[in-house]
């Protein structure tokens, strides 16, 4: 979202419950396939160097690297938090000067096309505050190790042994000794998260701890196998060990999270100003007056303190949720009750909780750390068990999977997390991993590839035109016929004059993403093509390295005799379901439609509804239901809505096979 003019922000106080942060973390550390051992001279090999030499046990800065990169060095390239390097040493000056900010899109964030737009475009982003210290630890492992800044930034083995430096010197200064035994350390890992505040200190070492006692293997980014053998008895007295680490006590308030995060309460205001305006978000009843179905994906585009900054702000927008990169801390802001501008669709803002993680969606080799994925995904579960959102990828939502609500908002709706998001890790966190639900001929897909492998150019991170750094992406590109050289599919919404999409990495128009699912057209070869925005889309999904599995859907097609159906950007009430006093909504089709005989995955089936909420006073809120319903489906790289009585659900569709012709 483009952003105004930052503002100081004090934490909010109170008591930390830190029992709390003693419970079950899910989940641990995901141990890959067994496979051939390290090889001598390795990542490996660097990681017991550097415990040696600092008289760190092993284990732990294994963990410790784990829960911050999962052992991956990114080619040298910062995290959105300014981290180089296997064990994310910061230094985000560095980093930021070479930062680029893609506001994205120009919606309106409030996404409701009865009131006058608000989305603070044209306010220049501003500039962050003064690097706290857990922004700049690799200029302190550069004078504890000797190494030069760009050395830790580059040299996987000396930013291993900044990392040991830096966990070595937390010890000390804790007045512990240096030991073999990983439980004498568990002090000494919560001051080296950086966090300023105890409950984020003891959940990022609650989280090394399960790693630890878990163990953990995988290839890395650079081909290499790493192993952390499992330390099931490494369990330290943590009342001990944090009661000298003087760190504040950030209040829980109001927050509602799960108690296995670290999580305050940072109020969005409520408040009326200038000409009957208010903000920055809307009062409400949920789930009492309506229900909640989505929780929608964001990335900040700006750095920790000038997020807090914002929407902190009445004049601006909301969001329910703010997740820290560098520790995975969480502020919440606006009540899950109330209603958050934050989605640009009024229909989605209305039945959604709206995260906003810490990040740059095109910043060069981009990557968010394990320690934030993972207090997003508890904060995901215990949303989805406290509303009943199912966890797939049609109720867990990018920004850049909201549909635009009319035809006017298509070409500006954001497209943030983008294609560097980990999708298919991100679901292994929450519990439900893409796994195959249908055999190799179904009649649905769902996208899979291999994100670490799976490496498209995109362009326009930096300079327009440009090709992006490689990268991990859990993103497929979409062709009009089955060739690498045939034309990206067009998107008539986005380029109402027909061009071509693109390769951007802001360009959404020929792009299916991990974990949404199409109905199959055709299977060609090493090709499959699914139907996608009104026609077939090609993408590459040969036997050995497959770009998606095989699932069970229930598909939607258009009714018999009706030659095409509209599609819809949200699901509002026919115009006989408003009452007097609250002002008809147009169910105004998208440019798009279904011809008879495709078929598109379904997901909820929906009664119309629209929130009136025109203004500060709540007395005349109302929730308007209709009897027209629809189904959510997946159309484009984003959902969409048609009415039931426009289509008819299929059974078990007929298996498409592979053509080799």
């Amino acid at each position: 979202m483009p952003r105004p003019a930052h503002r100081r922000v004090r934490g909010a106080g109170g008591a930390v419950v830190a029992a709390a942060l003693l419970l079950p973390l899910f989940p641990a550390a995901a141990p890959a396939s067994a496979g051939p051992p390290p090889a001598a001279g390795s990542l490996q090999d660097a990681f017991g160097a550097a415990a040696d030499r600092y008289g760190v046990p092993r284990g732990v800065l294994m963990a410790v690297s784990y829960l911050q990169s999962r052992w991956d060095g990114h080619g040298g390239a910062p995290s959105v938090s300014g981290g180089y390097g296997p064990m994310h040493l910061t230094d985000a000056r560095t980093a930021l000067a070479s930062a680029p900010h893609h506001a994205h899109g120009g919606e309106d964030a409030r996404g409701d096309t009865s009131r006058r737009p608000k989305d603070g475009a044209g306010t220049p982003l501003p500039q962050p505050s003064a690097l706290a210290p857990r922004l700049r630890t690799l200029e302190r492992a550069a004078g504890l190790t000797g190494h030069s800044p760009e050395r830790l930034r580059t040299r996987a083995a000396a930013n291993i042994e900044g990392g040991a430096a830096l966990l070595a010197a937390a010890q000390r200064e804790l007045g512990r000794a240096a030991g073999a035994d990983p439980a004498d350390w568990y002090g000494a890992v919560a001051r080296a998260s950086g966090a300023d505040d105890l409950a984020t200190a003891m959940a990022y070492a609650n989280d090394v701890y399960d790693v630890l006692r878990s163990g953990a293997r995988r290839v890395t980014d650079s081909g290499q196998r790493v192993e952390l053998p499992a330390d099931p008895v490494a369990v330290p007295d943590t009342a001990a060990q944090t009661a000298g680490l003087g760190l504040r006590a950030a209040g829980r308030g109001r927050a509602e999270c799960p108690r296995t995060v670290a999580c305050e309460w940072v109020p969005a205001p409520y408040e009326e100003f200038g000409q009957g305006d208010y903000g920055n978000h809307d009062k409400a009843d949920r789930p009492s007056s309506q229900t909640v179905e989505y929780i929608v994906i964001h990335d900040t585009e700006a750095t920790w303190d000038v997020t807090l900054g914002l929407v902190r702000d009445p004049t601006y927008v909301s969001w329910h949720y703010s997740l820290r990169s560098s520790d995975g801390h969480i502020a919440q802001h606006v009540p899950l009750k109330d209603v958050g501008w934050h989605a640009g669709n009024w229909y989605v803002n209305a039945k959604a909780v709206g995260l906003e993680h810490e990040g740059f969606l095109a910043a060069p080799d981009a990557w968010y750390t394990e320690a934030m994925y993972r207090a997003s995904a508890r904060l995901v579960r215990y949303l989805a068990r406290r509303f009943g959102v199912p966890l797939d990828r049609q109720h867990v939502l990018g920004h850049d999977n909201v549909p635009g609500p009319t035809t006017a908002a298509v070409r500006g709706m954001h497209t943030d997390p983008g294609p560097y998001w980990d999708w298919a890790h991100y679901f292994e966190l929450l519990g439900r991993p893409l796994a195959p639900t249908a055999g190799p001929h179904g009649a649905a897909v769902t996208i899979r590839p291999e994100y670490a492998a799976h490496r498209p150019v995109y362009t326009g991170c930096v300079t327009p035109g440009e090709a992006c750094a490689p990268h991990g992406s859990g993103a497929v590109r979409l062709h009009t016929e089955p060739s690498a050289s045939a034309p990206l599919v067009k998107d008539i919404g986005l380029r109402p004059g027909g061009e071509d999409s693109t390769t951007g990495v802001d360009d959404t128009g020929a792009r299916a993403s991990t974990g949404q699912r199409y109905a199959v057209a055709e299977r060609r070869a090493e090709w499959t093509a699914i139907w996608y925005l009104g026609r077939k889309a090609w993408f590459h999904d040969p036997r050995s390295r497959p770009s998606a599995v095989g699932a069970r859907a229930r598909l939607v097609t258009p009714r018999p005799g009706l030659a095409e159906v509209p599609v819809y950007g949200r699901a509002y009430p026919e115009p006989s379901a408003y009452p007097a006093g609250v002002p008809v909504q147009a169910v105004s089709p998208l440019p798009y439609t279904i011809p008879a005989g495709q078929r598109y995955v379904a997901g909820g089936r929906v009664p119309g509804e629209y929130f009136f909420a025109p203004a500060f006073d709540t007395a005349g809120h109302r929730v308007v239901r209709g009897r027209e319903e629809y189904y959510e489906i997946q159309f484009g790289h984003r959902v969409a809505f048609v009415k039931v009585s426009d289509v008819r659900v299929l059974g078990e569709a007929t298996p498409v096979t592979r053509s080799y012709d």
